[in-house]
């Protein structure tokens, strides 16, 4: 899928990124893309996940 993305292409989206974001606010939305990623990652595990799992029943006790 990314086989044809060279270190030119990626140079040219970082340059761009800085110049959007700006340097101060680049740390920033990388962190925010990693956490959504790893949300979003969970969250697909989470789904596949549950169909092989059996339901727990919640019993109160008192």
């Amino acid at each position: 899928m990314f086989s044809s993305i060279g270190p030119l292409e990626i140079a040219i989206v970082l340059i761009i990124a800085v110049l959007v974001l700006g340097p101060k606010k680049l740390p920033e939305a990388g962190r925010g893309l990693g956490r959504s990623m790893r949300e979003f990652k969970s969250g697909i595990t989470g789904i596949s996940g549950d169909s092989e799992k059996p339901a727990k029943s919640e019993t109160k006790t008192d």
